[in-house]
C-alpha cells in the first residue's frame, strides 16, 4: 500500500531508519526493513534521485572554551510583497543563520541564529533593521540558554 506521496510502507521505514542514522550500512538497513541489500540500495537511490532524501548530514558539538551565543530572532516584515524574497536571500547567505523558517502567525520568520558575542549579533540585527530592502518592522529575540533536544529529524 502506498500513500500519497507514493511510497510504501518499507520506504518510510527507510526514510525513518536513516533519519536517526544517516550512516547505517545497507546490509543493516535491508535486515532492519526486511529486503536483501540490492533492493534495499536501489529503492534508497530512488529516494535520493527524486528529492525526498536531500542529503545527510552529522549533529556536530565541538566542546568550546567559550560556547557560542545562540540566539532565537522572531522577525516581522513592513511589506511582504516588496521585502519577502529578498529577506529569504539574506538569511540564505549569512553564516550566522544556524537555521530559518517562514512562519504563520504574529511573525513571518524564525531564525536560530549563533554568534560569538552579543556585539555581533547586535551588528547584524542593526544592519537588517537598517536596510531598506528588507522593511523589517520589528525583532523579537530570545536567547537560547540549554539545549535540551535537537533531533536533526522530519517530524512525521
Amino acid at each position: 500500500m502506498t500513500d500519497k506521496t507514493g511510497l510504501d510502507r518499507i520506504d518510510l521505514q527507510i526514510l525513518d531508519i536513516l533519519q536517526r542514522d544517516g550512516r547505517l550500512p545497507f546490509q543493516r538497513l535491508s535486515e532492519q526493513v526486511n529486503l536483501t541489500p540490492r533492493p534495499c540500495l536501489e529503492r534508497v537511490r530512488r529516494l535520493e534521485k527524486a528529492g525526498i532524501i536531500k542529503g545527510y548530514s552529522a549533529i556536530v558539538d565541538l566542546p568550546r572554551s567559550a560556547p557560542p551565543l545562540v540566539i532565537l530572532a522572531q522577525v516581522t516584515l513592513a511589506d511582504h510583497l516588496v521585502s519577502q524574497q529578498a529577506f529569504i536571500a539574506e538569511i540564505q547567505r549569512t553564516p550566522q543563520v544556524q537555521d530559518g523558517w517562514m512562519v504563520s502567525g504574529t511573525v513571518d520568520f524564525l531564525l536560530r541564529i549563533a554568534c560569538q558575542h552579543i556585539d555581533e549579533y547586535r551588528q547584524l540585527a542593526d544592519a537588517w533593521l537598517a536596510s531598506t530592502a528588507f522593511r523589517i518592522e520589528k525583532i523579537l529575540t530570545t536567547t537560547e540558554l540549554q539545549t535540551i533536544k535537537r533531533a536533526g529529524r522530519s517530524p512525521g
